[in-house]
C-alpha cells in the first residue's frame, strides 16, 4: 500500500495528491499531515510526500509530521521507496532538499525524480489566493501515483 502523505495551504498540493491517489486506483491511502502517524507509515510499503514550499521550505505543517514521525520509526522502515510533489510559487527547491535530507535519515529509497509544480504565485496576493493547478501539472502527479501504487503491488519495489 502507497501512503500519501500531503499537506496545502491553498489548495495546489492537495489537488496533486488527490490526482495520485485516483490514479492509485485503491492501492493507497490518503494522509493529511496533520493527521498521519507513525503506525500509518510503519502498515505502508512506500510513500509519496506532497506539500507546498512555504519561504523556501516545506510548509510548517509536513516538517510537524517529519517531527513528530521521524524518531518512533528511526530503523524501522529502511529501504522503502519513497517520491515527492513540491507545489511552488517559484522554485520549490529548498523544500525538496529539506525533504530529502531528512528522508535521508530513514534511509528511504527515491524511486522518481522529484517533481516540483511551479505555480508562478510571486506577489503576497498570488501567493495567498487559492491555486488552479494546470492540467499537465495534474495528469504527472496522477502517473505518478499509479506508478508507485504499482510498482509496489508487483514487487518491483
Amino acid at each position: 500500500m502507497l501512503a500519501i502523505i500531503w499537506h496545502s495551504r491553498t489548495g495546489a498540493a492537495r489537488a496533486l495528491a488527490q490526482a495520485a491517489f485516483t490514479a492509485a486506483g485503491g492501492r493507497a491511502v490518503l494522509l493529511p499531515a496533520e493527521a498521519a502517524q507513525p503506525a500509518d507509515l510503519l502498515a505502508a510499503g512506500g510513500y509519496l510526500f506532497v506539500c507546498p514550499e512555504n519561504l523556501g521550505t516545506m510548509s510548517g505543517a509536513m516538517k510537524e509530521f517529519f517531527d513528530r514521525s521521524y524518531y518512533p520509526l528511526l530503523g524501522q522502515i529502511e529501504g522503502r521507496p519513497y517520491a515527492s510533489v513540491i507545489a511552488a510559487g517559484s522554485d520549490g527547491h529548498g523544500a525538496q532538499v529539506q525533504l530529502d535530507r531528512i528522508v535521508t535519515g530513514w534511509r528511504l529509497r527515491r524511486v522518481a525524480e522529484p517533481v516540483i509544480v511551479n505555480l508562478a504565485a510571486h506577489s503576497p496576493e498570488a501567493i495567498l489566493a487559492p491555486k488552479v493547478v494546470p492540467q499537465a501539472a495534474l495528469t504527472l502527479a496522477a502517473e505518478l501515483g499509479e506508478a508507485l501504487a504499482e510498482g509496489l503491488a508487483s514487487g518491483v519495489f
